[in-house]
């Protein structure tokens, strides 16, 4: 994610609002409240009306406000709405949205319009809606469109390829894809995190153990290189070219989430292995000790005690931390009352940040409404208030081939077009690489060269600078 965005400062509360009125124990009150609070957050799109384009937020910067990533994120959190709340109003709108820009090339989110910005965390973030959409049961697309399990093993097949994976700094993904972009010099945390999920939640999705131990061959390298420490601090990344010992030390919320629930997928793969188990518990714990302070979410980063200096995208990080915890608890058990706990004390809080119409501020441990605005501000709000419906009993853990999960996939999506019958990968050795058992990852190679002439106009510079 990236967004060159002047420092953004809060002197104070605007004029007393009527707040948000929630009544935290009645489940159709909240769900009242997400709705109050969707119909603010939908104002911000256009890409359903003549001459736009569908799925995207307005953008990019300069002349708009978001990159093309934010809007996969917007409709993974419309898949939770859907899935919290039970309300379709808006699931023809999130299919045909996904199905847009899931490509071409090769159904794998990477349209061409947006190479010049493109990212392996920007590809996941898609990648990640399209997989919720198979947990969950969301709408299955016609069958001559690409199905939501497919969408997710096409990303995952083309970051796994050896191309996206080099040698420097011993492994790992690299922040952008064409090799000409500002920021293809750096290796960081969102982009391998999405990576180490998705396989992790393919392994239980499939049962293919191949995702999973391409998982644990990520965590390891994570863990090895120093972006995660030992006491579960994630950093944001490194330079290839200083061997990745340059550690930018700052610690984002959707960075220690992503992780976080991974590892609760793979506990859950493992059967509640006692490795798994220790990662998701010291996980857990470090994530509410470094951004929930007094029990409610702050972005740690940038969110200060005196001044907002966030970027767009960063304003949108509560909502998917809240997400991704929620999610942690149906697959983790052991974690679920700590979790709900501190969730629930934040979503009250964030209720407090929303006016009576339902447009939301990005502070929430002022009591009130702010005056920020943005479609990253009601989409944390909403994930904050949806997310307390996870445990009502039409919820349920995200499912699998063997728990009735009806998303059709191909093992070799994103690889070629001819398509080969679902079913698992051949076996791999413990020994094999990420991409070893299909050896085709490597035609993608062609692609990311085609396209590495186009370069950013926004360096990644632009990000650090606004947290220095």
């Amino acid at each position: 994610m990236k967004y060159a965005a002047s420092v953004l400062a809060v002197a104070g509360l605007l004029a007393p609002a009527t707040a948000l009125t929630v009544d935290f124990n009645s489940p159709d009150s909240i769900k009242a409240a997400c709705k109050t609070i969707i119909t603010q957050l939908m104002t911000y799109y256009n890409g359903n009306q003549p001459g736009m384009t569908p799925g995207i937020l307005p953008g990019p910067p300069p002349n708009g406000d978001y990159y093309w990533w934010e809007g996969g994120a917007l409709w993974g959190t419309l898949v939770d709405y859907w899935h919290f709340t039970q309300d379709t109003t808006y699931n023809n709108l999130t299919e045909a949205s996904i199905q847009f820009q899931a490509g071409p090339p090769q159904n794998c989110f990477m349209p061409a319009n947006w190479t010049a910005s493109l990212g392996n965390d920007d590809q996941g973030f898609w990648g990640l809606s399209a997989l919720l959409a198979a947990e969950t049961n969301f709408q299955n697309p016609p069958d001559n469109q690409p199905q939501w399990l497919e969408l997710a093993q096409a990303v995952w097949n083309t970051q796994a390829a050896p191309d996206r994976h080099d040698d420097t700094c011993g492994g790992g993904l690299r922040w952008q894809i064409p090799l000409t972009n500002n920021g293809y010099d750096y290796k960081n945390s969102i982009a391998n995190g999405i990576f180490f999920n998705t396989g992790a939640r393919l392994a239980r999705y499939t049962g293919n153990d191949t995702y999973a131990k391409v998982a644990t061959d990520t965590w390891n390298w994570v863990t090895g290189v120093g972006l995660m420490t030992p006491t579960f601090d994630i950093y944001d990344g490194a330079h290839v070219e200083h061997n990745c010992t340059d550690m930018y030390k700052q610690q984002f919320s959707y960075n220690a989430a992503v992780y976080l629930q991974g590892a609760a997928f793979m506990y859950n793969y493992t059967n509640g292995s006692t490795v798994w188990k220790e990662r998701v518990l010291g996980l857990t714990k470090r994530t509410i000790e470094n951004f929930f302070p007094n029990g409610t979410a702050v972005e740690m980063a940038c969110e200060l005690p005196t001044h907002i200096q966030c970027t767009t995208d960063m304003l949108s990080f509560k909502g998917y931390l809240h997400r991704w915890m929620a999610a942690t608890t149906k697959v983790a058990p052991i974690v679920h009352d700590t979790i709900m706990a501190v969730l629930k004390t934040s979503a009250a809080s964030a209720a407090t940040a929303c006016d009576s119409s339902g447009v939301c501020g990005f502070r929430w441990t002022t009591g009130g409404y702010d005056g920020m605005t943005g479609a990253g501000q009601q989409m944390n709000a909403l994930a904050a208030l949806s997310s307390l419906l996870v445990d009502e009993p039409y919820v349920k853990p995200p499912l699998t081939n063997k728990t009735g999960a009806t998303s059709k996939g191909n093992p070799a999506a994103g690889l070629d077009t001819t398509g080969v019958p679902d079913g698992p990968l051949a076996p791999i050795t413990t020994g094999d690489k990420a991409g070893a058992s299909i050896l085709t990852l490597l035609m993608l190679s062609g692609l990311v060269a085609a396209c590495a002439w186009l370069s950013s106009d926004f360096s990644e510079s632009g990000r650090w600078n606004a947290l220095s």
